[in-house]
C-alpha cells in the first residue's frame, strides 16, 4: 500500500494555527485578572518545609510555635507530602502517645496536588475548590517548593482584586 502524500509548505497546504487567533473574552476585569495573572501574584511566602523523617511531635511543636496550619514535607529538597491540621485530627490525635515519635512521613498526605509558579490564579482556585484542598504548594520549573497558598492568602488576594476592579 503506497504511503499517502505528505503536504508541504510549497503546495500551499500549510496553515498558520495562529492566523485566526482571537483575543479571549472576559466577563469582567476580575475574570481577566484571574486568567492572566500567575499564582505568584498571590502571597505565597513565608512557607515551612520539614524533612519527612522529622518526628510528628517536633513538627507539631514547630507548627504551634510558628502559628501555621500546615507544613510541607520534603526529601532531598523535593516535595513528598503535606501535613496539616486536618491530618492531626484524622491520623494523629487519637493515638498521639503511640505515634508521636514516628516520622511525619507516616501520617502526612503523600504526593499532594501542586501548581507551578507560571500557572494562572484561576487554575489554583479551581484546584482548591474542586479538590477540596485548603493549601496548595507552589513549585518552580525545577519542581522545588517556592511557596504555598491557603485560604487567608487567597481571600486577601481576591479582596484586593475586587477593590481594584471597582476602582477602575
Amino acid at each position: 500500500m503506497p504511503r499517502p502524500k505528505r503536504s508541504s509548505i510549497e503546495d500551499g497546504a500549510f496553515r498558520d494555527p495562529l492566523s485566526d487567533y482571537s483575543e479571549p473574552e472576559y466577563v469582567d476585569n476580575l475574570h481577566r485578572i484571574l486568567e492572566e495573572q500567575t499564582i505568584t501574584y498571590v502571597k505565597h511566602q513565608p512557607y515551612t518545609c520539614v524533612d519527612e523523617s522529622m518526628p510528628i511531635e517536633e513538627v507539631l511543636k514547630k507548627m504551634a510555635t510558628l502559628d501555621i496550619a500546615c507544613v510541607m514535607a520534603t526529601r532531598d529538597g523535593r516535595l513528598t507530602g503535606i501535613f496539616s491540621e486536618r491530618d492531626v485530627l484524622d491520623r494523629v490525635a487519637e493515638s498521639f502517645a503511640t505515634v508521636c515519635h514516628d516520622p511525619i512521613a507516616t501520617v502526612m498526605t503523600r504526593s499532594p496536588s501542586t501548581i507551578y509558579e507560571s500557572e494562572a490564579v484561576a487554575k489554583a482556585l479551581g484546584l482548591m475548590a474542586i479538590g477540596g484542598f485548603r493549601h496548595v504548594p507552589i513549585l518552580n520549573v525545577d519542581d522545588r517548593v517556592i511557596g504555598i497558598i491557603g485560604p487567608r492568602r487567597v481571600n486577601t488576594y481576591l479582596r484586593s482584586c475586587i477593590e481594584g476592579s471597582q476602582a477602575a
